[in-house]
Order: structure tokens, then sequence, then C-alpha cells
């Protein structure tokens, strides 16, 4: 089973991860490219393309300045321990076992508006680059079309014969991936919360709970529908009624 999540604004840059182990990012000279571009606007131009404040702005600005190669431990961190979003509050990669940081490698991949695809011990700069940003580049009209051949490709690459491909990244991320044309069964799981007679879905608590589903497959090294059925983290069952086709809903 192949999970893919989606990033987070939040990074921390601070902290030291808790291994050293570490690989280059598959994708960086598309990156570079993005970077290249992305020094060229002006400061108002990126608050525009990204409706940000001043602040986020000038922070940013800074960030594709002193963006810069070879990444090193020093100059850059692994992507799971970078991001800090909700799905990493769910996902908590700082107190995955060895093993399990070794088996999240081979199992888990971050979309990323900057990087493509990412597996977790990959390193990464500081950057704010949402999939969703209408940024031209390299004749593609946005980053959906910058990513998605090589994105699905990865993917592809990745996917093992009769094997799932566990979509937990956001619409926004996953709408990246052409999943026609991915050689595997797509499941994609929902999670909502009881509110008086109705269940729905709450942004904040899906992000963490779509961690938590990561995390899940991750320590049991789960490889069927079957098993990710039996999902009950933080009050979470599954509702076989709420449920269809390759939509698992989760509800509490």
């Amino acid at each position: 089973m192949l999970v893919i999540v989606s990033p987070a604004k939040k990074l921390d840059f601070e902290s030291a991860a808790p291994v050293d182990t570490h690989v280059m990012p598959k994708f960086l000279t598309k990156s570079k490219k993005l970077i290249s571009d992305l020094k060229k606007c002006t400061p108002s131009e990126i608050s525009k393309l990204m409706k940000l404040s001043t602040t986020l702005t000038d922070l940013n600005v800074e960030r594709y300045k002193k963006f810069k190669a070879p990444f090193t431990l020093k100059n850059a961190k692994q992507a799971v321990f970078a991001f800090k979003g909700d799905t990493y509050v769910g996902l908590d990669a700082e107190t995955l076992s060895t093993s399990q940081i070794k088996y999240a490698q081979d199992h888990l991949r971050i979309l990323s508006g900057l990087y493509g695809i990412l597996s977790p011990l990959e390193l990464i700069q500081p950057y704010r680059l949402e999939m969703g940003t209408r940024f031209p580049c390299n004749g593609n009209k946005n980053l959906y079309e910058y990513w998605k051949e090589d994105l699905t490709a990865e993917i592809n690459s990745l996917i093992k014969k009769e094997e799932i491909l566990l979509n937990c990244a956001s619409v926004e991320y996953s709408s990246a991936v052409d999943f026609k044309n991915v050689a595997a069964t797509i499941i994609t799981p929902v999670f909502k919360q009881q509110k008086g007679d109705e269940f729905k879905v709450v942004g904040l608590f899906a992000k963490r709970a779509r961690g938590m589903m990561a995390r899940f497959v991750i320590e049991n090294k789960v490889t069927t529908v079957a098993e990710l059925k039996k999902f009950k983290m933080d009050g979470y069952k599954f509702s076989k009624s709420m449920s269809e086709n390759n939509e698992l809903v989760f509800t509490r």
C-alpha cells in the first residue's frame, strides 16, 4: 500500500530531526526552475499571487533568495520532520521507530507544490508554494500542469501489482495526480464528526485524522482494505452504511 498526504504551511527548521538519514529530492531540477521564476517576481507580485500578508511575503521572498543546492543537514531538513501542520500532528513522525521510518520511506509520499512528490527522508528547504497557486512555469499555466505527469509516473513506479493507493491528501493536492492513469485501486478515507443528528467533515479534525491513518498504515504494515477498516484511533470507527465504492467513511 502506498499512502499520499499533503504538505503543510507550518514548518519547523529549528529543532533537530531524530535521525540523520536523508536523501536528495528526486525532482530538485524542476524545483530549481520554480524558484528561479519566483525570484523574478516582485514582493507585491508574490503577495498577490499567494494572497499573503506583508510579513509572510517578506519571509517567503527571503526564503527564495536563500534557496541553494546542494542540500545538506545544515541548510535543509527531512520532509516528514520539517512539516508541522495538522496532518503531521496526527502522523507524529518524531515518535516512529527506526524500522517504522524505514517502512514509511517505501510506503509514504508527500505531495508538494515546489518539490512535486517527496519521500519522508528527502531533504527540503523552507518554502511556501501551494499546489493550487496559479503560477505559470515552463509553458504550463499552473502547477497542476507542471507536476501532473511526473507525479503520476512516480506513483505508478512505486505501485506494485494489484496494490492500493491510499489517498490521504486534500483535494487541492490530490488533484495534481492523474488517478485515471494510476495502476492501482484508489481508496480515499473520509473522517466525519457527529453534530446532533448529522455527521460532518471538520477540516482541522479531518487533517489530523488523515495523518493518523497514515501512521496506522505504517505501524501495522497495512496492505488490504479490510485492514484499513479496522482503524480506530482517536475515537474513529468505520461506518459501513456511509461508505460507498472506494470511499471509506470513519465517524466519531
